[in-house]
């Protein structure tokens, strides 16, 4: 029996902060869970498959976090408690449909997990979002622990359903991917069949309807508002004419700076989880008898703002400071020293900071960078040297825009294809602005998984108006860089996963495109051919980059290739390797090896593109 579904009431397990929320949504009875990958929420979906193999739990893949929030609608409509786990910008997709449906509300508890990335480990940018709550005017909760990750999630359905609205639960990277002690309470049953109660003129959001829904909708935040003065997730602690308020992670080295810095006696701590709608009275109370406050806040000065609104109403003057030169940053996350160093410097105590810590030498020698870099093996590098040596061959330079995917990282040399990006789909789209701007020759990059998630509008758009530029979809099989996780076009599933495999061919065809090639990108000759004839062609038109992800494919079969390679002493030392290929398996030997190029057997996957193109080499003899 899987881990989350196992231990007695009062047991102490160590959970990631991602499973701690789908532990909570098990323990309030989440009855159908619609998630697209994306880090750093991706294991919440991965744990309620899991499960859903083991339970009547319903979970799927979504193709987008559009639709993931709709499913969810939908069952919570019916009586069914959902959860809707995404990453930020997921939620921009999705924010379309979240505006409209706080008006049209829900029956059972809903949630929705926006896990927020600041210092953009895995992302495009480091948007705030605890501005969608206050633009949705729905409930928000944030936990700065995998305890309160789990307590949070649970109360949010109860909330949810207590105010008729869905309920944001707003994490962050460190949160979510932070192991920590959790208390486990009592797992609930999960209801039979729901029953959706037809009221359109509640439900059906046309003009008329959604003036009253939004009196309604204020009236629910007014409610919320209520609750939020007495939430058991909004506390203060400590005492002193010194004052800081906080959420969420921040809140940890906030406690970390006030018990270092000995200041248990002089500073107070409004810590708070409730943060949409903020507790007015409770933070004016706070307020009042302070002579200085500090907010201690990753990102945008949500808190900051709030707080100097609600003190200018009741004419208090003291400072409130947070993000300003010299303290806190609107940029990245923030570590237990920074916060200490800033707190100290901000109430005039002296900071005792330690000497940092650095990573020790090798062999006298700083550590390597380790730039982020496609695996040996990927489809992608072979299509994309592919395509490197086409337009070499052609005597042409190409324009790259690319998409959100492991292919992203064909940004850097020695591949270089990638010249424009903003997000998921875009690659198709801003192809067509290019082409449509300028003589160059546009060829655009674009993931399965992305295609299927906002791509297919674009190329639909493309074939509608005639564009000019190449689209090559670099099909690896699978969901690759948030985890493996399936999608529409994929056909190597997990074990027992339901769905139907919608083919991307003809889904292409379908969107009307008439020049459409299919390569296995390891085949190299018959891969440029075909990349020449399609690049040399005008209009919209698609190569289809076939082969799987060979870590997928070793993950899901267990199969992985025996063969190995080596360079001979035929090699040249011509550099082609490094300088248009790249594979981290191809080295350079250090001098006592006379610098000659080397394959390193351990990292090479034995997938044999090199041999097709450099004649020095060879299989390695067993």
């Amino acid at each position: 029996m899987h881990e989350l579904l196992t231990g007695r009431p009062g047991e102490r397990r160590l959970f990631l902060g991602n499973e701690a929320i789908v532990r909570g949504a098990l323990e309030a009875g989440v009855a159908l869970v619609a998630a697209y990958p994306g880090t750093p929420s991706s294991e919440i979906g991965d744990r309620c498959y899991e499960i859903s193999r083991q339970t009547d739990l319903y979970f799927e893949y979504s193709v987008n976090e559009k639709v993931a929030l709709e499913v969810a609608a939908g069952a919570a409509a019916s009586g069914w408690r959902s959860l809707c786990p995404m990453k930020h910008v997921g939620l921009n997709v999705a924010a379309d449909t979240l505006m409209t449906l706080a008006y049209v509300g829900v029956k059972a508890g809903m949630v929705i997990v926006s896990a927020d990335d600041p210092s953009l480990f895995s992302s495009q940018n480091e948007q705030d979002n605890r501005y969608y709550a206050k633009m949705a005017g729905i409930p928000m909760l944030e936990p700065a622990t995998p305890q309160e990750a789990k307590e949070m999630a649970r109360a949010a359905f109860a909330l949810s359903e207590e105010l008729k609205l869905p309920v944001l639960l707003r994490t962050t990277t460190r949160v979510n991917h932070t192991r920590g002690a959790v208390t486990l309470g009592e797992l609930a049953a999960r209801p039979g069949p729901g029953f959706f109660s037809k009221e359109p003129f509640q439900k059906v959001m046309v003009p008329a309807v959604a003036r009253q829904a939004h009196v309604r909708l204020l009236e629910a935040q007014a409610k919320a508002a209520a609750l939020a003065e007495v939430s058991a997730f909004n506390s203060i602690s400590g005492k002193g004419a010194w004052g800081i308020v906080t959420s969420g992670v921040s809140g940890n080295y906030v406690a970390d700076a006030v018990a270092e810095l000995g200041l248990k006696d002089r500073v107070q701590v409004l810590k708070l989880g409730f943060t949409h709608p903020l507790p007015a009275n409770l933070i004016l109370k706070f307020l009042a008898p302070l002579e200085r406050v500090l907010v201690v806040e990753e990102l945008e000065p949500y808190l900051e703002e709030a707080l100097r609104s609600l003190a200018q109403t009741r004419g208090l003057t003291l400072p409130i400071q947070g993000k300003k030169e010299a303290m806190f940053s609107r940029l990245y996350e923030y570590h237990p020293a920074l916060v200490r160093r800033v707190t100290a410097r901000y109430f005039g105590v002296a900071d005792i900071a330690a000497e940092p810590m650095e990573p020790a030498p090798i062999l006298g020698q700083p550590l390597p960078d380790r730039p982020p870099n496609l695996c040996p093996g990927c489809p992608h590098r072979a299509m994309y040297y592919s395509v490197k040596m086409a337009l070499k061959d052609l005597n042409l330079e190409g324009v790259f825009p690319t998409d959100i995917g492991c292919y992203t990282l064909g940004l850097l040399p020695p591949l270089s294809m990638a010249d424009f990006l903003i997000c998921m789909g875009s690659s198709i789209n801003t192809a067509a602005g290019i082409s449509k701007a300028t003589n160059q020759k546009v060829v655009a990059f674009i993931g399965d998984s992305t295609f299927f998630h906002s791509g297919l509008p674009g190329l639909a758009n493309a074939v509608h108006q005639n564009h000019d530029f190449l689209l090559v979809i670099l099909d690896n099989g699978t969901t690759a860089m948030t985890g493996h996780q399936p999608h529409p076009g994929v056909s190597l599933t997990p074990p027992g996963y339901p769905c139907e495999h919608v083919p991307l061919k003809r889904v292409v065809q379908a969107l009307g495109v008439e020049q459409l090639w299919v390569v296995n990108p390891f085949k190299y000759k018959e891969a440029l051919a075909a990349t020449k004839e399609a690049v040399e062609s005008t209009g919209v038109r698609v190569l289809i980059s076939e082969a799987p992800c060979h870590l997928h494919v070793h993950r899901i079969q267990g199969r992985k290739s025996k063969a190995r390679f080596r360079v001979t002493d035929q090699c040249r030392d011509c550099r082609h390797c490094l300088d248009y290929f790249g594979c981290p398996a191809m080295q350079l030997s250090g001098k006592e090896e006379g610098g000659r190029m080397l394959i390193d057997t351990d990292l090479c996957s034995g997938c044999a593109f090199c041999v097709q193109w450099c004649e020095a080499v060879r299989p390695l003899k067993k």
